[in-house]
């Protein structure tokens, strides 16, 4: 991660968040309010949210502000940041969200601290992360049933069933194991701080090519969490004992928790990194070992280091 100074600063921002949340009113007239200062235009894509703002306010559907607008910023949590940047990942555009929600792994911009950073990023003074997403793809006898898209991670898991699921997993066509489990997580950097690391997964540095699978609650405490690179094509089978007995109605597939497909026998689960990248920006100050502190209670103060 390197910071950068850009020559040429955004033109036109395109703003997306939840259009039932009426508490973003406020964090949004200002942001707007801070966007018309430096010159800039901008969109929004909720209609009911832009009927309660001052003046005539520009909407766009979500694809049209993917094609027009050089820079989009989320306001809202993690997950309203994880929708967008599945969505936007194709249109290659920058990515900034404002934190409403709780964790903010993703989102880290407060309201408090927009009326110095959004003029500052608005000007190109930024840092750009490149964040891996992930694609499972699902057929049966070679036609396709599901295709989602993850920036956190793609799950195998049992649904309603109290009971293990038994699958085997391949990479790159060659046999890892058989495991029982309540499922599987498959995630990127950028979701190895969410559902993976409740598993005991390791933190994966964003900037990283590599993925990682970790098991859910496994039957076989030597099932552990392994880390592999962004080339892997994985793939999830049921095993030879499971396949055979009727629809496999207890397994789904979810990605990033948003975006789902209930499993049926002798489907076909394909997952691989994909060549769209997530262009995630944060302020200039932006430190993610300062972040994972905060988030994760590592040290309740900074010891700067002594020399000598």
């Amino acid at each position: 991660m390197d910071k950068q100074t850009q020559s040429q600063q955004f033109h036109h921002v395109g703003i997306i968040c939840r259009p039932d949340d009426p508490s973003i009113l406020p964090t949004l007239s200002s942001l707007c309010s801070l966007i018309t200062a430096q010159q800039c235009d901008y969109t929004l894509e909720a209609q009911n949210l832009a009927d309660q703002l001052p003046g005539s306010v520009p909407v766009m559907t979500r694809e049209q502000i993917g094609r027009q607008c050089d820079l989009i910023i989320v306001i809202g949590g993690d997950g309203t940041l994880l929708d967008t940047g599945r969505a936007m990942s194709q249109y290659n555009i920058p990515v900034l969200g404002v934190n409403l929600g709780r964790l903010g792994f993703l989102v880290d911009v407060s309201p408090a601290e927009m009326a110095q950073k959004i003029p500052e990023i608005l000007a190109g003074h930024y840092i750009e992360e490149a964040r891996t997403l992930l694609r499972a793809d699902i057929s049966h006898n070679g036609d396709p049933l599901f295709s989602g898209k993850a920036l956190n991670d793609i799950v195998v898991h049992k649904i309603n069933v109290a009971r293990m699921i038994e699958f085997d997993v391949y990479i790159n066509s060659r046999f890892v194991y058989t495991q029982r489990s309540d499922g599987l997580v498959i995630a990127t950097p950028t979701g190895s701080t969410a559902y993976a690391l409740s598993g005991g997964g390791p933190i994966l540095h964003p900037t990283l090519d590599a993925i990682t699978l970790v098991p859910i609650c496994p039957h076989t405490l030597t099932n552990r969490p392994i880390a592999i690179g962004t080339d892997s094509v994985i793939e999830i089978r049921e095993t030879a004992k499971r396949a055979g007995h009727g629809p496999a109605t207890g397994i789904q597939i979810s990605c990033d928790g948003q975006l789902h497909h209930q499993a049926k026998a002798f489907e076909k689960i394909m997952v691989r990194v994909i060549d769209e990248k997530l262009r995630l920006i944060h302020p200039q100050d932006y430190d993610y070992y300062q972040l994972l502190r905060a988030k994760l209670n590592w040290a309740t103060q900074h010891y700067p280091q002594q020399e000598g």
